[in-house]
């Protein structure tokens, strides 16, 4: 079984159309996914869908794209919120120095506020980090000597230094179509030399389908192709990789229940 661990499917992309969309995941393989949060104050959204789809689960956060936004959002009511059956994990929160939508303090205060979140809660982290690497690895070692907390660097495309410090630091790593590009040879250097139990799968639809769907509206049923890619890069099987990241992510993703597989 393939899980997509970050993918999108409030965004009007797909409205119309998850019931399909939902059913070709299934074809594919795909038994568990997590749709992402962008927004607690439209989070009704995203939790109707988790809440319509038994396979179906999801985060609670702010993007840093819109911390200035949310900057009222106390973490008290993020944990309270957390307690639904439905909510497996925190964010996605972290840092965006990319198109800098949000002040860059905005975004720090924000992102640490999620992680005290994470902490408090016990769900993992959904990071998001964009041409941030050094501001990113100096909050997560200052957070990390406060207290435990899970995490995963979701679409990674930081380089290797952040890749080390996130995992000496126990946190796991997600791949999405990013990975099959012709150009990420960097990217597949770094996803061959993970510990393989820190590795993830997702597809952060609808955004960044994999080859050979480059340049279409992207699908968690594409995770299949990420999930090649993934195990041509680390010289094992697409069984074993599956078997791998499927692992790793109910390991991480504790609230999310294993489905029950037929004698």
């Amino acid at each position: 079984m393939l899980v997509d661990s970050h993918c999108h499917l409030d965004f009007p992309d797909f409205a119309g159309e998850l019931d399909d969309v939902m059913a070709r995941a299934r074809a594919a393989g795909v038994g568990s996914l997590v749709t992402i949060s962008t927004r607690v104050k439209q989070h009704a959204q995203v939790l109707a869908i988790a809440e319509r789809f038994p396979e179906v689960y999801c985060s609670l956060g702010t993007h840093p794209h819109y911390s200035q936004e949310e900057l009222d959002i106390s973490a008290a009511d993020l944990t309270t919120r957390a307690d639904h059956p439905k909510i497996v994990a925190i964010g996605e929160a972290g840092l965006d120095y990319h198109y800098n939508f949000s002040a860059r303090e905005a975004q720090q205060l924000t992102f640490r506020k999620h992680i005290a979140v994470a902490r408090k809660t016990g769900l993992p982290l959904v990071i998001h980090s964009r041409d941030a690497d050094t501001d990113m690895m100096d909050i997560l070692t200052d957070e990390a000597g406060k207290g435990t907390f899970a995490a995963d660097l979701h679409c990674y495309t930081g380089g290797p230094d952040l890749a080390r410090r996130a995992v000496a630091l126990g946190f796991s790593i997600s791949f999405t179509g990013i990975l099959t590009f012709k150009n990420s040879d960097q990217l597949r250097e770094i996803a061959r030399q993970l510990p393989s139990d820190r590795i993830l799968l997702e597809t952060d639809a609808p955004y960044l389908a994999p080859v050979p769907h480059r340049g279409r509206r992207n699908e968690p049923a594409y995770v299949v192709e990420t999930a090649r890619v993934l195990a041509e890069t680390r010289g094992v099987s697409v069984s074993e990789i599956t078997r791998q990241t499927t692992g790793n992510f109910f390991r991480l993703f504790a609230k999310v229940p294993r489905p029950v597989v037929a004698a």
